[in-house]
């Protein structure tokens, strides 16, 4: 079943529908195996040269090592030297290659933002030129959107491009920071106004065509090793035939490239997880305190438990998220779609999900190697065992492909959209039956059936939705904070649901691992029913008074009562389970 972006809020998906990571075909594993084994054969052992940027040449080097590989060109056409991998494998890769820190965010602003714009919006003259060079890391290329007074607002960038007298070049002049790979690309793919245009436009831009200033190195917190600089176009001349795509037609192909790049945080987000709770697991059963490996302990076990739960719930969300996109691809090219177009489109049905997975993903691997310093005490905030890098690395995921809280309003504010001005979805009509299954809805706090309570969420947030939206009208948009309180009440339900439904396969599939699974699920449910509440009372006492306010809370804690497990015991039993694997183990 192929359902529509942000449909999950009103219907069901059974578990045999869901894509898992268990799903994984032989291909799929033996792309993530060569990926890992590269990663620790040129990466890793380079990480601190890398870092300190006392060879500008290595991260170079490594990524042209890359892509003999094939690595450079995972999103590019095999006729032109390129992958052209699916989006399930495309995550395995961003997952994969999150194990190389720095090098991860440097490939990864290569093989997407970099790459994709040309191979979406491209044409054919423009394809055959630039991508077998990228493909193959004879390019590197650089993505030119932010400037010192457009960040969020990418649309008021000043860059400015002018057609010359001859009607033959484009002439650029404008800043851009925050450069990835700037250092060091040979393409630069350049947004901005062409004259007195309201909307900016594309451009292809060589480092050779001159006219071209890098800025020294930013000094950042994490990903050290990514070059990171300002770029100045001073007059730079760019052929009229480099225009990518339409013109004004760059803010869709920002927007387009930046929801592909969202759900590909959220897979990073699995990889540097997985790593930090492997080294987390080994060090808490090596490192003796009181006569014991402090793995015997219940806070540490709390913390293992917790992480583990945690990346489990991201994992599953993305791997759904990417196999939706490909079957939408699928559908979209039996409809008679080219292929970048069904590409493009897929990725936008998803939008409402690639923010939920960036949002959440980043949460998670921000926590976890949070967490992970915690268990390693003074030897985690010690340089040398390289988990205070993870740490670093991680807090960029927030801020990058767009803020979290500019995700979180997109979510809520694509949702509405799509239900209330294209129609697409069909969220009004159960808006207007959420109160009445609100007042009539009861689980016993004694039921474990999280399937049921997760369908009580949904008719929560239709609920407050329409509710805070008939009463605010167009002030909605105006009040963030309860929008964003919306947003993670869609973003819980969908991340609980994925593992929800991962779990229950296992369970169908009679997978060794389902009772572990089943443990984890309902951890995830215990968490995100507290989470839900909260965010729902925010929401409740922001725009009610009165009877009105007792009412809406009466409904909430008829769709969201007490789940009454044990989750100390549940935890304890994920814990073990790593221990005894003395890694992560539940993929």
């Amino acid at each position: 079943m192929n359902m529509k972006g942000g449909a999950f809020i009103y219907e069901r998906t059974s578990a045999k529908e869901v894509f898992v990571p268990e799903d994984f075909n032989e291909e799929q594993l033996m792309i993530k195996e060569m990926i890992i084994d590269f990663v620790y054969q040129e990466v890793v052992p380079n990480l601190e040269k890398l870092d300190s940027m006392s060879d500008k040449s290595l991260m170079p080097s490594v990524l042209k090592k890359a892509g003999e590989l094939g690595m450079m060109g995972v999103n590019i056409s095999e006729e032109l030297g390129g992958m052209d991998l699916d989006m399930v494998t495309t995550l395995i890769f961003g997952e994969t290659t999150a194990h190389g820190h720095a090098f991860a965010t440097a490939i990864g602003a290569h093989t997407s933002i970099g790459s994709l714009p040309i191979v979406y919006y491209g044409n054919e003259t423009q394809k055959g030129k630039y991508l077998p060079g990228l493909a193959s890391g004879e390019l590197i290329a650089s993505y030119c959107l932010t400037e010192p007074d457009a960040g969020s607002d990418a649309n008021s960038g000043k860059t400015k491009a002018i057609l010359n007298n001859e009607g033959t070049h484009y002439i650029i002049n404008g800043q851009k920071m925050w450069i990835t790979n700037g250092g060091f690309a040979d393409l630069f793919i350049v947004f901005a106004k062409i004259d007195d245009d309201k909307n900016l436009s594309a451009f292809i831009v060589e480092k050779a065509f001159g006219g071209i200033t890098l800025g020294e190195e930013e000094k950042k917190m994490g990903i050290k090793g990514s070059s990171t600089i300002q770029v100045f176009f001073n007059d730079c001349e760019v052929p009229k035939d480099n225009l990518l795509g339409e013109r004004q037609g760059g803010f869709k192909i920002a927007l387009n490239v930046l929801n592909s790049g969202r759900i590909k945080i959220g897979a990073s987000a699995v990889g540097g997880s997985k790593v930090a709770i492997g080294k987390s697991v080994k060090y808490a059963n090596e490192r003796m305190q009181f006569g014991k490996p402090i793995s015997d302990f219940g806070a540490i076990q709390h913390k293992l438990a917790d992480m583990a739960v945690k990346a489990f719930a991201i994992e599953s969300a993305t791997y759904r998220i990417g196999n939706l996109i490909d079957e939408k691809y699928k559908a979209l090219k039996a409809e008679g779609a080219t292929q970048n177009i069904a590409k493009i489109n897929a990725i936008r049905e998803y939008a409402i999900e690639c923010s939920i997975a960036k949002v959440y993903g980043s949460d998670v691997i921000c926590y976890i190697t949070d967490e992970a310093i915690q268990i390693h005490g003074g030897m985690g905030y010690a340089m040398e065992t390289g988990i205070e890098r993870g740490y670093r690395d991680a807090r960029i995921t927030k801020i990058y492909e767009g803020t979290n809280e500019v995700n979180r309003l997109l979510i809520v504010g694509e949702l509405m959209k799509r239900a209330f001005q294209t129609k697409e979805l069909a969220v009004l009509p159960a808006m207007k039956k959420a109160p009445l299954k609100a007042a009539v809805s009861f689980v016993s706090c004694a039921s474990k059936s999280i399937e049921k309570r997760i369908e009580n969420l949904k008719q929560l947030f239709l609920l407050l939705a329409g509710s805070a939206g008939n009463k605010l009208k167009k002030d909605l948009i105006d009040e963030q904070e309860i929008v964003m309180n919306l947003s993670d009440i869609l973003t819980e339900i969908f991340v609980l649901e994925s593992t929800f439904l991962r779990a229950e396969k296992a369970k169908e599939d009679k997978n060794d691992k389902a009772e572990i699974f089943a443990k984890i699920a309902e951890v995830q449910a215990y968490d995100a029913f507290e989470s839900v509440r909260k965010s729902a009372r925010e929401v409740i006492n922001a725009y009610t008074t009165g009877l009105e306010n007792k009412m809406m809370k009466k409904f909430l804690n008829n769709l969201v009562p007490d789940y009454n497990i044990n989750a100390k015991e549940n935890r304890r039993e994920i814990a073990m389970h790593l221990i005894a694997e003395n890694d992560y183990s539940l993929s």
